[in-house]
């Protein structure tokens, strides 16, 4: 369904029981609410589910500029109103993530137990020139030029090579996100730091990566040492969209979290 919030009309789909608690799946830069599909199934019988189509991916409104995690946490705080919905659960990866960092730290009482993946929450020089460096290539030559490189980036070798399924479905999605989007959402990761502010959240927070997850594994493990009242669990073999690489280990480190 269409909903409108923060001067942007947003792709949005609910599922589960009403009255169960709302939980919110927040997609990556380059996908959209369709990642989710399975972990939505699996997680729907316990849970009013909420998907949204991030701003400037899917079939979300894609204006242009550059966006900040300021603006995309005003959407989903925006969202949350228009659909009554006062508190809820979370789950997102990388961008998805990194906007549930930021969005607890501004409205700790509008979140309850937070489930942040495949996400170090923070940039530095050299991930932000990686940004820019992106941004330029799709603004130019379009989205198909960041469609292998991106593969490359979230997988291992081994699963590239194997090619499973969800691979296909991924460069569709990477494919279809307007430039538009992509370059915006791509600025706001170019600068942002909820690392450190994550010491200071009271919420029951979940950090989850896969194994094969580049260097984000390692700073994962790093963060959950940080903020020692969070739980970090780690998924075998995965990469960067671990949700797509270790479905069922990805369900129940989220049914096992949100059922504590």
């Amino acid at each position: 369904m269409k909903t409108k919030a923060n001067g942007v009309t947003f792709n949005t789909e609910v599922s589960g029981p009403e009255g169960a608690p709302w939980l919110i799946f927040s997609n990556s830069l380059a996908t959209d609410l369709h990642m989710w599909d399975q972990t939505a199934k699996d997680l729907s019988s316990t849970h009013r589910v909420l998907r949204y189509d991030q701003r400037g991916h899917g079939q979300t409104d894609a204006p242009a500029g550059r966006y900040t995690f300021d603006i995309l946490i005003a959407d989903i705080i925006g969202l949350m109103d228009v659909l009554g919905i006062r508190t809820a659960n979370w789950c997102g990866i990388s961008m998805g993530g990194a906007t549930a960092m930021g969005a607890v730290q501004k409205h700790p009482g509008r979140f309850d137990r937070l489930a942040i993946c495949d996400t170090t929450g923070q940039s530095t020089p050299a991930s932000s020139q990686q940004w820019e460096a992106r941004m330029a290539n799709a603004q130019t030559n379009g989205m198909q030029a960041e469609v292998e490189p991106t593969i490359t980036r979230w997988f291992p070798p081994e699963t590239v090579k194997a090619n499973p399924p969800y691979l296909d479905v991924l460069r569709k999605m990477i494919l279809a996100t307007p430039v538009n989007g992509f370059a915006g959402c791509a600025a706001a990761l170019a600068n942002h730091d909820y690392r450190t502010g994550m010491r200071s959240v009271k919420n029951p927070v979940l950090y989850l990566c896969g194994e094969k997850d580049g260097n984000n594994t390692a700073v994962m493990r790093t963060m959950q040492q940080e903020f020692p009242a969070s739980k970090y669990v780690e998924l075998p073999g995965a990469g960067h969209i671990s949700n797509l690489d270790r479905p069922a280990l990805f369900t129940k480190a989220l049914r096992d979290f949100f059922a504590a």
